[in-house]
């Protein structure tokens, strides 16, 4: 038996209730992690549902139908083989919970359910989900038929436990629970666990990366360990960004990193490590000894198989990297037009229309509509089929067309901007909305809404028997903010 084990996580661009398009991401990150010489397959919160299902949490079909992927799942010759851990809803006392489930060739090892639920900033998993609180407990788990028919499988360990292989231990975390103060990794890496799995639904912020490398850097430089940590990307319905970056570190070290922002749907990160070199950073602190020796048990699932590699002494292992950081600047014109071209494409829109005024707001709108369609037209000349497709369905362009090759060409052809003056717009304003559109590619066209102005102050004549005035023409502060918000309003 050898030590060295190669190990995935990914990142996957899923849509929420999209239960067939997902199964076939999870299916093909399989697919390209066994390519890779990978035993172990890691995935994000969430993964066979996608995150973003909000109160279709609720319905019972939303449940069926993960099991109906799992079992997809663990009849796929793509699953052979590897160790797979995804991540669904299970209902479990008729209570609902966001769970791990943990299978190797056609046999569920343990379905692990999340403890600290996220209920800050964008977060509402309290709405649909419970948190489990019995810690380094487990019970038994009835399968669903439709699941045992193939596992040969009654029930199944369910609850805070770990698998234990024939050469190594795996321990769960996921996403919110890499956050929290008392981490269940602490607890897992005092009981011998040597890997740790964190599936994640982490939405993008400003500077949010860093946070998160300090964090898994700590978990694994303080108590040693190896730590993949997956993420979901893209936007799967909801008006949250998820931003990738697929990481595995080990005793405080990087070792891989994947794409923070990225039109590919299915990205796949793998590192060959060596178990050893977990087992002696521990062997050497001798207080670490001293509490391991008085640790808690965690429940173990026996796996009888290794995910090391069986002649290994001379295979390589991943070396340290160093993290790659975007500036700010290159962050928001990333993240947003990332999003942009997934509403886009999965909402079956022709392309966007934006009033550009000339103003800072949209001019900043069309900065990141012309930012999206470079990203396509870099990811059409790198060949990315997905990205061609959506393109072309945008467009309605047929297989034998030609498509737009430029970022101006491919803005031009689904972005449409129009200034809306009126009497009271500066030719300044004009013209920086055409010098603009000029710069971006976008079709632009220029009109006078003062018709429509007029109507709208005619009506509130009417109905109010006075007519407001700006503040250079004797109004007050409200008349002069809501004459700015008639013009507004046209635009929309």
């Amino acid at each position: 038996m050898g030590r060295k084990a190669t190990l995935a996580c990914c990142s996957l661009n899923q849509w929420a209730l999209d239960f067939e398009g997902n199964l076939k991401r999870i299916l093909e990150s399989i697919k390209i992690a066994k390519e890779k010489g990978a035993s172990y397959r890691h995935g994000p919160e969430l993964e066979i549902t996608g995150y973003g299902c909000a109160d279709h949490f609720l319905e019972s079909d939303t449940l069926l139908h993960s099991w109906q992927v799992l079992a997809e799942l663990l009849q796929a010759s793509e699953a052979e083989g590897i160790v797979c851990d995804v991540g669904m809803p299970v209902m479990h006392k008729n209570t609902r919970y966001n769970c791990r489930v943990i299978f190797y060739n056609h046999e569920i090892l343990l379905i692990r359910p999340k403890f600290y639920l996220a209920m800050d900033g964008n977060y509402r998993e309290m709405r649909w989900f419970t948190p489990w609180t019995k810690l380094m407990q487990t019970e038994d788990f009835l399968l669903p038929k439709i699941i045992s028919d193939i596992t040969g499988q009654y029930v199944t360990p369910f609850g805070d436990g770990v698998v234990a292989t024939l050469d190594t231990c795996i321990g769960y975390e996921t996403c919110e629970e890499l956050f929290v103060g008392n981490s269940p990794h602490i607890a897992m890496g005092l009981d011998g666990v040597e890997i740790i799995c964190n599936g994640s639904g982490s939405h993008y912020e400003l500077r949010k990366l860093y946070k998160r490398v300090d964090l898994i850097k700590s978990a694994t430089s303080k108590a040693g360990g190896v730590y993949m940590y997956s993420n979901l990307i893209g936007c799967d319905g909801e008006r949250v960004y998820y931003d990738g970056c697929c990481m595995i570190a080990m005793n405080g070290e990087i070792l891989a990193q994947g794409s923070q922002f990225s039109l590919e749907e299915v990205e796949v990160v793998t590192a060959t490590v060596d178990l050893e070199d977990v087992r002696s950073y521990r062997g050497a602190s001798l207080s670490r000894g001293m509490q391991t020796a008085q640790a808690p048990s965690y429940p173990r699932s026996y796996l009888n198989a290794a995910i090391s590699h069986r002649s290994s002494l001379t295979m390589a292992c991943n070396s340290t990297i160093n993290v790659h950081y975007h500036m700010p600047e290159e962050e928001i014109s990333l993240g947003p037009p990332c999003w942009l071209w997934d509403y886009l494409r999965r909402s079956k829109m022709s392309g966007f229309f934006l009033p550009l005024s000339g103003g800072i707001d949209s001019s900043s709108v069309a900065c990141l509509v012309g930012a999206m369609c470079k990203l396509v037209a870099e990811a059409c000349r790198r060949g990315n089929r997905t990205v061609v497709a959506d393109l072309r369905a945008v467009l309605g362009a047929g297989e034998e067309e030609d498509l737009p090759t430029t970022g101006k060409e491919i803005c031009r052809a689904l972005f449409t901007t129009c200034y809306m003056g009126t009497a009271n717009s500066s030719q300044e304003t004009r013209e920086r909305a055409c010098k603009l559109a000029e710069q971006i590619g976008s079709n632009h066209i220029s009109i006078d809404i003062d018709e429509a102005v007029s109507a709208n102050m005619a009506i509130f004549g009417q109905a109010f028997e006075q007519m407001p005035k700006f503040k250079v023409h004797g109004g007050s502060s409200s008349e002069n903010l809501a004459l700015q918000n008639v013009q507004v309003c046209m635009n929309v």
